[in-house]
């Protein structure tokens, strides 16, 4: 059984405005991590809130596996830490918010901190930390809960390139480590292609431009210097020119006001 399922997505903010997602359909299956590509504005965030029930589609449906459905959370392109509350507070949040917090919660906290790199670090405040430090705890404080699923909208952007791969190798860690799966917004197609199992490459519109599944049996930085790893890249930097081109000669079509 998928862990989701979108049939025939549709979703419209207003009743004269252009429709997001026309007829989008695919699946997450129960073993696989899939990452969002696509244009500014082709609506890769609205899909992430549409996946985690904060927004209703207009039309369609999405099914989450029921075991799953209490089991998703969600890191924001910032962080979005607390500034006066500590590391281990910050983690400790969403399970005071729940009335989950108690010292085995706490134990759990000190743990996700301590494998993630900041066990020196539990008693700093955010402006303590760097940005990539800054980011692992808002990763350990996603993974609190215990989710089956994480959807990620852009949570590296704003890293310098060095943090970027640190970060993309902890998340593959904690995939094969927890049995994690995500949803993972991102304009780095390297990125997209080196942390995913399928890739999701949407269009201006929202419409589903290409989609595959990707096979690489081992998966490292060096990855990023074989030729198998950039040809894929070079074929999507493909796509993303042909659909550009595309925007330009349909803007240039249109009656001039």
């Amino acid at each position: 059984m998928p862990s989701i399922e979108v049939q025939q997505l549709e979703k419209s903010f207003s009743s004269n405005a252009q429709a997001l997602f026309s007829g989008l359909s695919f699946t997450l299956d129960s073993d696989e991590c899939l990452c969002l590509l696509g244009p500014s504005g082709c609506g890769k965030t609205t899909l992430l809130r549409l996946l985690m029930g904060l927004e209703k589609p207009s039309r369609g449906t999405i099914h989450v596996d029921p075991a799953l459905d209490e089991k998703m959370s969600y890191v924001f392109q910032e962080p979005r830490l607390v500034p006066w509350r500590t590391c281990l507070e910050n983690v400790l949040l969403p399970l005071e918010l729940t009335a989950k917090n108690n010292p085995a919660a706490r134990n759990r906290a000190v743990e996700l901190l301590q494998k993630i790199g900041l066990s020196d670090r539990l008693q700093h405040f955010p402006a303590q930390l760097s940005g990539g430090m800054q980011m692992r705890v808002a990763l350990a404080r996603a993974l609190i809960t215990q989710p089956k699923i994480i959807l990620f909208d852009e949570p590296f952007a704003a890293l310098d390139e060095r943090t970027r791969f640190h970060m993309q190798d902890l998340l593959l860690e904690l995939k094969a480590r927890l049995r994690l799966q995500y949803v993972f917004v991102t304009h780095s197609i390297s990125e997209a292609v080196y942390i995913s199992d399928r890739i999701l490459l949407l269009d201006n519109t929202g419409a589903a431009r290409d989609i595959r599944s990707l096979a690489f049996s081992e998966r490292n930085q060096s990855l990023k210097l074989t030729p198998a790893f950039n040809a894929v890249v070079k074929e999507y930097s493909s796509l993303f020119g042909e659909m550009e081109d595309s925007m330009n000669k349909s803007n240039a079509a249109k009656p001039k006001l």
